[in-house]
C-alpha cells in the first residue's frame, strides 16, 4: 500500500488532500495542532501526529516517530498568510510568517526527503505563485511573498542535496482556491485544487532539479 503524508491536515487543502488520498485506497499519515482535528482525521482513516511545525521539540520528536517510513509522498501543507495590510511589519507577524512558512520546512525537509528517498518518491510543499520572482507584477501581500520565495529556496537546496537519492521535489502553486485563505469567490475548490496536485504528482517525472508548477502541472518561472 503507497503511503502519504501530509503536513498541516486539520482543514483546507491539507484535510483535502488527505481525504482523497484515502479515498484512493492509500495509507495517509496526517498531522495537526489541535486534538479535535487529530480527531477528525483518525476517524477518516488516518493515522494521525499532533504537530505544532514551529515548536523544534515536536518536529524532532516527529522525525522519531516517522523513523523508519517508506513515504512515496510527503506534502508539506502547513502555513500561513499573515497581516492583510503592506505597512511596516511587526516583529511578531513577521516572526509568525517566516518560521511558519520558512523555518518550519528547513527543519522537515531534511527529516522528510530520505523517507521519501526510499521509495524514489516525490516531496512536495505548498507554495504560492506569489513567490515567484521572475513573474511577479504586483507587491502586494509583501510578507508572504517574501516568505514563498524564501520557501522555494529551501526547496531547491533540498533537491540539490537529495535529488541525487531519488526525491523528486515540487512546489506547488495550489490556485486560488476557496478556504478561509482564499475567500469564497476564489477560482476554484479545494476539491479541484486537492485533486490536481494529487494528479500532478502521480504523473511528475523523477528529477534531481526542484519543479515550480501550478497545481494542475503548468511550469511557474522562479
Amino acid at each position: 500500500m503507497a503511503t502519504a503524508l501530509v503536513i498541516g491536515a486539520s482543514r483546507g487543502i491539507g484535510h483535502e488532500l488527505a481525504r482523497q488520498y484515502l479515498q484512493e485506497g492509500w495509507r495517509v499519515i496526517a498531522t495537526a495542532r489541535k486534538p479535535a482535528d487529530c480527531d477528525a482525521l483518525a476517524a477518516m482513516g488516518a493515522q494521525v501526529h499532533t504537530l505544532d511545525v514551529t515548536n523544534v521539540e515536536a518536529v524532532a520528536g516527529l522525525g522519531w516517530k516517522l523513523d523508519g517510513e517508506h513515504l512515496d509522498v510527503a506534502i508539506l501543507n502547513a502555513g500561513v498568510y499573515g497581516p492583510r495590510h503592506d505597512g511596516f511589519p511587526v516583529q511578531a507577524d513577521f516572526d509568525n510568517v517566516m518560521h511558519t512558512n520558512v523555518l518550519a520546512a528547513m527543519r522537515l525537509l531534511p527529516i522528510l526527503a530520505p523517507l521519501v528517498a526510499t521509495t524514489n518518491g516525490r516531496l512536495a510543499v505548498l507554495s504560492s505563485k506569489m513567490g515567484s520572482l521572475s513573474e511577479r507584477h504586483s507587491a502586494v501581500g509583501s510578507l508572504y511573498r517574501a516568505s514563498k520565495a524564501a520557501l522555494n529556496s529551501v526547496l531547491i537546496d533540498t533537491a540539490l542535496t537529495f535529488g541525487r537519492e531519488g526525491v523528486t521535489c515540487v512546489a506547488f502553486h495550489p490556485g486560488w482556491v476557496q478556504t478561509d485563505m482564499g475567500g469564497a469567490t476564489a477560482d476554484i475548490t479545494v476539491e479541484q485544487s486537492a485533486a490536481g496536485m494529487i494528479h500532478t504528482l502521480a504523473n511528475l517525472p523523477a528529477s534531481e532539479h526542484a519543479a515550480y508548477l501550478t497545481y494542475d502541472g503548468k511550469p511557474i518561472g522562479w
